[in-house]
């Protein structure tokens, strides 16, 4: 799946997905910002589910209607993303988020909950235990790398991804629109199996405000967590995808996560076969399977 992203970023496409029409978002008690919002669903220990780039929070909604019946779940959407107003033009986009989830989780006194991420999401729930190892009680990684410009090759860092990074984003801002539908129809089926995701992911990525999408591709390919994984003891599950027809092949993809996660103790590194980049659209049983014991733990 990882060659899939990358080819599709050079050709200025993007990623995002939701499972169904979106459910009026409630904001969470107490807290309100122009980063993200969140809607809570359900009682008991809280799971906070964070979306990727381009995403809508409707992309964890079946997650969110199995675990409500025994848990707290706290569904994030960052704005800028899928409708989600953006005010910030061209600025920082993902330290800010890991910002406002830290306050989020601070001002609701939620004690170390188990953070699930996808994507972009993922990358935002490592900053975040990283950076306050106090509010992740735990971490579940969903197809996302600690340094997303890995895929450029071992050698790669942050100051040589830089002009790639500026080529996505400038991409992203000077694509027509009929052209960016064009790119998204055409790459869709590289992020998911499921016919409906496509489609879904395609309305929700058009949605979303373009400078958003463009300042956060910028941060997401040139953000390196890899020195700072030596000294976490949060626990982190990271699931990947593999799929011999159309995805990453499984040897393939296997040496990369094992690489890119070889300096933090104790991860738990988990194949998801027969599936794309939406591992949770395309193997839902096999997920939630794998989230509940990751829960369990």
């Amino acid at each position: 799946m990882w060659l899939i992203i990358f080819a599709v970023l050079t050709a200025c496409g993007v990623f995002g997905g939701v499972a169904r029409a979106e459910a009026p978002a409630v904001a969470a008690p107490a807290f309100a910002s122009d980063r993200l919002s969140v809607e809570v669903v359900g009682q008991g220990p809280d799971v906070i589910l964070i979306p990727g780039f381009g995403s809508s929070r409707e992309v964890w909604r079946a997650t969110a209607d199995r675990l409500r019946a025994t848990h707290r779940v706290h569904l994030v959407q960052l704005a800028g993303f899928a409708g989600e107003p953006w005010t910030h033009g061209d600025g920082a986009f993902v330290q800010p988020v890991v910002d406002e989830l830290h306050r989020y989780i601070a001002e609701n006194h939620l004690g170390s909950p188990a953070v699930v991420g996808h994507s972009m999401g993922a990358l935002v729930g490592l900053m975040l235990a990283q950076q306050h190892p106090a509010d992740v009680g735990k971490l579940m990684s969903v197809d996302s790398l600690p340094f997303f410009s890995a895929l450029y090759g071992p050698t790669a860092t942050a100051e040589t991804a830089a002009p790639f990074a500026e080529q996505a984003a400038a991409g992203i801002l000077n694509t027509p629109d009929e052209a960016f539908r064009t790119g998204q129809a055409r790459t869709a089926e590289g992020y998911s199996r499921d016919p409906a995701t496509r489609v879904a992911m395609i309305e929700w990525t058009i949605a979303s405000d373009r400078r958003a999408m463009a300042s956060a591709i910028k941060d997401v390919m040139t953000t390196d967590t890899r020195p700072g994984l030596p000294a976490m003891t949060t626990p982190v599950t990271a699931l990947y995808a593999a799929d011999a027809n159309g995805g990453a092949p499984a040897a393939m993809a296997d040496a990369m996560w094992t690489r890119e996660y070889a300096t933090l103790p104790g991860v738990t590194l988990i194949r998801v076969d027969d599936s794309r980049h939406f591992i949770m659209a395309d193997q839902p049983t096999r997920f939630a399977e794998l989230l509940d014991a990751f829960l369990a733990e």
